[in-house]
């Protein structure tokens, strides 16, 4: 099924609009966020039941300050992930930009994007080093197919794969940035980015539809296959295994009961549940590519 052309608005306007926003509220972190105010060991850096081993027996044994200890690497190590993509997009959007007229809206609001992106990769990279964590490098395959699909991604695939990755960071951060008992910087931290991820979703999600309508079943098939990998990587990378080390616990024990873990699957399928809604209408969701978003733990298990 496709998506309701009523649900795509002219490029040049909607473009307009973003840009307006932009100039009304764009934040720097640098300048908003105290960097110098201490982290409190006493609070957790997410809600515990958003904690990869919310619920599990490994979880039980975890003393209250390791349980904390441990929401803050995974906080970091989901930030990884946003730096780690947030680097690919701003090649992928240089690269849309490229071959187009910059007088445009659309593309000026390309670059107005990728100025966001260089703050929020710096805002995560100074979040992960004042949670006293360490920037969690993904697997060198993850890498290495994140350089190949910055190369090989068409303009729905580029498009669908920044909104993927922007919803389920959003999902996470909303909840975050309104709960006063989470750690001051991470909500603050959550709170920027919300704000301005609002805009490059409302960018990616009409772009995405705008391409995908027009192009040939083969493009179509080829768009979904690669997405599901992208969709697979990126959120089986969320939590990196040396964040339990880090507590003290087995690394492969401590991912084996995570994967295992319903309150994670849970997690996982509510962050996405957004971007699942967006792609299943549009078709994107079906073949083949079906069994790595389920693979990805992030389909309701009747989807």
């Amino acid at each position: 099924m496709t998506a309701p052309a009523k649900a795509i608005t002219d490029r040049e306007d909607i473009a307009q609009r973003l840009l307006r926003s932009s100039a009304k509220a764009s934040f720097d972190p640098l300048v908003e966020i105290d960097w110098d105010a201490p982290i409190d060991p006493d609070r957790y850096a997410i809600r515990p039941e958003r904690v990869s081993l919310y619920g599990t027996e490994l979880w039980e044994q975890l003393s209250e300050a390791q349980r904390k200890e441990l929401s803050r690497h995974e906080t970091a190590s989901i930030a990884s992930i946003g730096i780690w993509f947030e680097t690919i997009l701003m090649q992928m959007l240089v690269r849309h930009a490229y071959d187009r007229d910059p007088t445009s809206n659309h593309i000026q609001y390309a670059y107005t994007e990728i100025g966001d992106e260089c703050r929020h990769s710096v805002m995560f990279a100074k979040m992960v080093g004042k949670l006293g964590a360490r920037y969690y490098r993904v697997d060198g395959l993850t890498q290495f197919l994140g350089r190949v699909f910055k190369t090989i991604s068409n303009t729905p695939l580029t498009f669908s794969a920044a909104l993927y990755v922007e919803e389920i960071l959003d999902q996470l951060q909303r909840e975050t940035m309104v709960d006063e008992e989470l750690e001051p910087l991470v909500r603050a931290v959550s709170r920027i980015h919300v704000v301005e991820e609002a805009r490059h979703m409302r960018y990616a999600r009409e772009e995405f539809l705008r391409s995908w309508q027009h192009r040939s079943w083969l493009s179509k098939a080829y768009s979904r296959l690669v997405l599901g990998l992208v969709v697979y990587f990126a959120t089986t990378r969320l939590i990196h295994p040396d964040c339990y080390a880090a507590v003290g616990l087995d690394p492969k024990a401590a991912r084996r009961a995570a994967r295992r873990n319903p309150h994670w699957r849970k997690s996982l399928t509510w962050m996405a549940s957004k971007a699942v809604a967006t792609f299943a209408e549009a078709g994107m969701i079906q073949g083949p590519a079906k069994k790595l978003w389920r693979r990805a733990g992030v389909l309701e298990e009747t989807a």
